[in-house]
């Protein structure tokens, strides 16, 4: 079954997710990384590349090779997170750097995945995720929030689409 849904994933992430969509998330990822120092990456993949799939890949496990393929982990602070969203699987995945995961448990950023995959079953991707982006914006703030200086931005905050 699992190998149908990513076969059949096709190409739903321009569907899902049109330009003025991803304008919008650019535009949440922007905003947050105002209130705190952490570098936001979001990513959305339709389906698991065939080698995954044959390996047995879990999405966990794809969303920490995303992380190290876009060098989130490559920050001056190594405060970078993902978000992933994998289509084909309805799953959503945070990755957070090593600086910013020895003070944020996963729970925090399970229910923020948890709150984006009840929009997404909604169909509201756009609410979702620009809740998720926001959410995390808010937990970076509490824990890294913005000390007044001028930074630069290490990671691009267009959507990726992989």
């Amino acid at each position: 079954m699992r190998w149908i849904r990513h076969l059949a994933a096709g190409a739903r992430v321009r569907r899902l997710f049109p330009r003025a969509m991803l304008d919008a998330i650019h535009k949440a990822v922007a905003a947050g990384e105002h209130r705190h120092r952490g570098e936001v990456c979001f990513a959305i993949e339709n389906a698991l590349p065939l080698r995954d799939l044959a390996r047995g890949r879990c999405v966990r496990q794809r969303a920490h090779e995303v992380f190290a393929q876009l060098r989130i982990w490559d920050t001056h602070a190594n405060s970078g997170v993902l978000i992933y969203v994998l289509l084909a699987e309805r799953a959503i995945e945070i990755v957070a750097d090593r600086g910013i995961a020895a003070r944020v448990e996963q729970g925090e950023w399970q229910a923020v995945c948890d709150r984006m995959r009840e929009r997404f079953a909604a169909r509201d991707y756009e609410l979702g995720a620009i809740e998720g982006v926001t959410a995390v914006s808010d937990i970076l703030a509490q824990h890294f929030p913005a000390d007044g200086s001028v930074r630069e931005n290490e990671l691009s905050d267009q959507p990726v689409l992989l």
